[in-house]
């Protein structure tokens, strides 16, 4: 059974998927959720190939990105940005119903803005794993609105 994070997540994936095109091959409705799970990516389009991330976060203010939005599992985000691999970031802010969209390309992404956390302790049931967050702040001149 999904958290209502997972479920928050989900919804924004679906919103991508739905909502909007490729802006690799610009083709209409091409987005595919791939799997939970899947280590730095949550969409991808199944005619070129385009990968992207998406983060959902619920917020009062549609219009304001958040200084810091929480990531993933920080090795494997570490990993590929030391082979110089960095994934598109779909942010959508979410209240309700409402939503916005922002985007962030790839090649406009910085090491800095990606922050690693406290690993977990040894007491927590994922003990050891460690999270990151991504610092908005650093390149807020370069996220674009999209909706």
């Amino acid at each position: 059974m999904p958290t209502k994070n997972q479920k928050t997540g989900i919804q924004g994936e679906n919103i991508i998927q739905k909502k909007f095109n490729c802006p690799k091959c610009k083709k209409i409705k091409t987005f595919k959720r791939l799997p939970q799970n899947f280590k730095c990516a949550d969409i991808i389009c199944d005619f070129c190939g385009f990968l992207a991330q998406v983060k959902t976060t619920s917020s009062n203010n549609l219009d304001k990105i958040p200084d810091s939005i929480l990531g993933a599992a920080w090795k494997v985000q570490k990993t590929r940005m030391d082979a110089g691999i960095y994934f598109p970031l779909y942010l959508i802010l979410k209240n309700n119903k409402k939503y916005s969209v922002f985007y962030l390309s790839a090649d406009l992404q910085i090491p800095e803005m990606f922050k690693s956390r406290k690993p977990l302790s040894e007491k927590a049931t994922r003990a050891g794993w460690q999270g990151f967050t991504y610092d908005t702040r650093l390149v807020k001149d370069s996220i674009i609105r999209l909706k």
